[in-house]
């Protein structure tokens, strides 16, 4: 990461959205007179934390940010009342009709499951509380907008924070893209779809996956796939799953002789085990950032996922049928998503 960039002159000034200036104007903060702190600032009046946060409605999908001119989105942070994944952010660009960013909340912070892990990564990190934080710059030329979507039949109370800059940015600057697939079950001899093929210039930045092992034995022997202009075969086919996100060996402790949880800026794995009763499954998160060393791609790209384990006699690979979930997160040159979440409820919830 170039850091250097705290020294130099900024040609933007910041703004920011929240419950308590919804429109990110100047001199527009802390000026709510109703909200859900008003009980609590009876006593005190307006600037004394009078709105908190916003209230959704069951099947409600509001605006979080309307943004007008050309800018960038510097930071996201929220945290909210349900766990996930029936909380569905959406980010537009330029007036397109299609979101570029369609994800379950969970899952686009990598933290899907319904039970907190703290994440450190350079670009999401979730932290004590449940707050979830992203740091992807977010460029655009025209027009930015943000909702998020409540599939729970009842309200859920929303705090945020969406920082950002006005002004000037590269001509030739890319749009923050993510994607959501879930294969469950995933196909016998079938691979897990990470992104289908897209067309357009741009790279990929990483990955959150999510699993659920459905069988015994190792289940990561399955190597990650990136078609790059018109593959035929991929040109870059990873060793195995835990190397894809730089761990070895089964992400065991050599010593122990269990799974080792790790968070680092570019990469990190938690395993959620069950606990004998109503946790009846193994699940796994992991992510992957390439930050340092992106894939690039100038016509197309597509990315799979196998998931290979061992049958139990003569040393065979056994194609798995998992519960997989992913979000991957690129930047193209077309501010349009070309990808739509076609999940509904039944198909996104975790059981």
């Amino acid at each position: 990461m170039d850091y250097t960039i705290l020294c130099k002159p900024r040609k933007r000034v910041t703004r920011s959205i929240s419950a308590e200036n919804m429109d990110g104007s100047k001199n527009g903060g802390g000026r709510a007179t109703e909200g859900t702190g008003a009980g609590c600032a009876r006593n005190l009046g307006p600037g004394w934390k009078i709105s908190p946060s916003i209230r959704i409605e069951a099947g409600q999908e509001v605006c979080l940010a309307d943004i007008d001119g050309e800018g960038m989105i510097t930071s996201i942070w929220l945290t909210h009342t349900r766990m996930p994944r029936f909380l569905i952010l959406r980010i537009f660009w330029e007036n397109e009709e299609n979101p570029a960013v369609e994800v379950p909340v969970g899952d686009f912070f990598a933290n899907a499951w319904g039970k907190y892990y703290q994440n450190n990564s350079l670009m999401i990190q979730v932290n004590p509380g449940y707050g979830l934080n992203c740091c992807w710059s977010m460029p655009f030329h025209k027009h930015c907008r943000i909702t998020l979507e409540n599939l729970y039949d009842e309200e859920v109370v929303l705090y945020y924070q969406i920082n950002y800059e006005l002004g000037e940015v590269d001509k030739d600057s890319l749009y923050f893209h993510a994607y959501y697939h879930r294969s469950n079950p995933l196909g016998y001899k079938e691979t897990h779809k990470l992104l289908p093929k897209i067309e357009g210039s741009g790279h990929y930045a990483g990955c959150s996956v999510f699993w659920q092992v459905n069988s015994n034995q190792w289940w990561g022997e399955g190597e990650m796939k990136f078609y790059l202009d018109d593959d035929e075969y991929p040109t870059i086919c990873g060793t195995g799953t835990e190397d894809y996100f730089q761990g070895a060996w089964n992400f065991e402790n050599q010593i122990t002789h269990r799974y080792e949880n790790y968070s680092s800026p570019y990469a990190g794995f938690h395993a959620f085990l069950p606990d004998g009763v109503y946790q009846a499954n193994t699940r796994f998160q992991m992510y992957r950032l390439h930050l340092a060393d992106p894939i690039c791609f100038r016509k197309n790209m597509w990315i799979e996922l196998q998931a290979l384990g061992w049958r139990t006699h003569g040393g065979e690979y056994l194609p798995l049928q998992d519960d997989i979930s992913s979000v991957c997160y690129w930047y193209q040159d077309a501010p349009a998503g070309a990808l739509r979440l076609t999940d509904g409820r039944d198909q996104l919830e975790i059981i």
